[in-house]
């Protein structure tokens, strides 16, 4: 319970927490007992109740989960003085010295994470003077 409010937690495996506030059972369009929650509507702007299942509560755990992979890299980059002028989704873009190569940024990416043991990192890039899709 945080400020008096109850939430359904899921605790990643970096330790950052995913809430869903003031979860209930209750039976939903299926007629199927679903997990219920409070959250922001994207159109009203207002609180307001949603169900999930146990599917879309594995693809926000998988999602967060990146989140927090492309994170550590972002840091990892940071930390050896380089500048990231944005990301997008898994693409980090960054403004390098002409010394840096693609091939030692696909390292810092690929190198194992301390809270992810065994999970297999990759990275993939290419140089160019603006961005551009691969």
């Amino acid at each position: 319970m945080i400020y008096g409010q109850c939430f359904l937690t899921v605790q990643l495996p970096c330790g950052r927490k995913l809430y869903y506030p003031k979860p209930f059972l209750q039976e939903n369009q299926f007629g199927k007992m679903a997990i219920h929650y409070y959250t922001v509507g994207q159109q009203t702007r207002k609180w307001e109740v949603t169900s999930t299942y146990g599917g879309k509560m594995t693809e926000n755990i998988v999602q967060a989960i990146a989140r927090d992979c492309l994170a550590e890299t972002l840091r990892r980059i940071e930390g050896k003085g380089l500048q990231v002028v944005f990301h997008v989704h898994d693409e980090v873009i960054i403004d390098a010295p002409m010394e840096t190569s693609v091939e030692e940024i696909c390292s810092l990416m690929a190198d194992p994470i301390p809270w992810a043991p065994g999970l297999i990192l990759k990275g993939a890039g290419f140089e160019s003077n603006y961005y551009k899709k691969d």
